[in-house]
């Protein structure tokens, strides 16, 4: 699958602006199944310094800064990539094994790897939320078979639900609300493999999205999305979806990973005055060629 992603944020304030600075993290990742063939940011007002940067978890970035006045700021980003599907994970290494080696691991990949075990800002895990793991992470199932069941849970057991949660609602909160957005969905099963020092990361990135049969499609109407990887030894990461309950393959495009959203939140920063502000986000998806598998529910 080839894909034309257009990713638009808008930032409408009250009172001028007389200095921005913000980080972009709008770039999608070269990975093993996903090359970019073509990128380009549109600023507007054209007035302020660009600069590029790559974060200690090789996700590629700007930083923008603005110094001179002004009351509305867009940011578009324009992407093609190439997408290929993915393979089938045949790991069946028990999750205490994986958990053992990462207490010393060895090898580049598993020192990496080691990094995503520990909870993060947004992942810290409570007694609640370690025994629901545990209904999943049974004594000596293989680590996939582990994270397949548990992504199903989620999915099963959270009603997705905008208006619950905010960006920074954290994985204990998602958990006590059963409800949230992806984001949440992601987190909670972040928080229950590293309760039990399984390794995992947040993804974000986009998903295809369809309009109801007999619709028209919306411009606009996709969105940016976040799910979940898994380190095996065998296989390496491999990603799963539990807002959706299904396995990314070529539908998902991949823009960043980190320990959680706070690493890899698209468009971050801080403003001088503006008073109150508005913002749009606009995200669109578009097959180029091929043909894809199947929708899913975005983030």
């Amino acid at each position: 699958m080839i894909y034309s992603v257009r990713h638009s944020t808008t930032y409408a304030y009250e009172t001028p602006v007389t200095l921005s600075s913000h980080r972009l993290r709008l770039t999608p990742r070269e990975t093993p199944r996903q090359k970019l063939r073509r990128f380009a940011l549109e600023i507007l007002p054209q007035i302020g310094s660009l600069v590029a940067e790559k974060d200690g978890f090789g996700n590629s970035g700007h930083l923008l800064e603005i110094r001179e006045d002004h009351a509305k700021l867009t940011i578009e980003a324009r992407s093609e990539v190439a997408l290929r599907a993915a393979e089938p994970a045949l790991d069946f290494t028990s999750w205490e094994d994986v958990a053992t080696r990462l207490r010393a691991p060895a090898g580049a990949e598993a020192l990496e790897a080691a990094e995503f075990a520990f909870p993060s800002r947004f992942t810290l895990a409570d007694d609640a939320i370690e025994a629901y793991a545990r209904e999943s992470f049974s004594q000596g199932r293989p680590l996939l078979a582990a994270a397949r069941d548990l992504m199903s849970r989620i999915h099963a057991d959270f009603a997705y639900d905008p208006e619950a949660t905010e960006a920074h609602t954290t994985a204990r909160e998602a958990f006590a609300l059963k409800r949230g957005v992806c984001q949440d969905f992601a987190h909670v099963f972040l928080a229950c493999c590293r309760a039990l020092g399984a390794p995992a990361r947040y993804v974000s990135g986009y998903l295809l999205t369809r309009p109801p049969e007999g619709r028209e499609r919306l411009v606009g109407a996709d969105a940016s999305h976040a799910w979940v990887a898994v380190w095996g030894p065998d296989d390496g990461w491999v990603e799963f979806d539990p807002t959706n309950d299904l396995s990314p393959s070529l539908e998902h495009v991949t823009c960043a990973w980190g320990r959680d959203y706070g690493d890899v939140g698209p468009v971050t920063g801080v403003v001088l005055g503006g008073g109150t502000h508005q913002l749009t986000v606009a995200v669109d998806v578009i097959p180029a060629a091929g043909r894809p598998e199947a929708g899913g529910r975005d983030g």
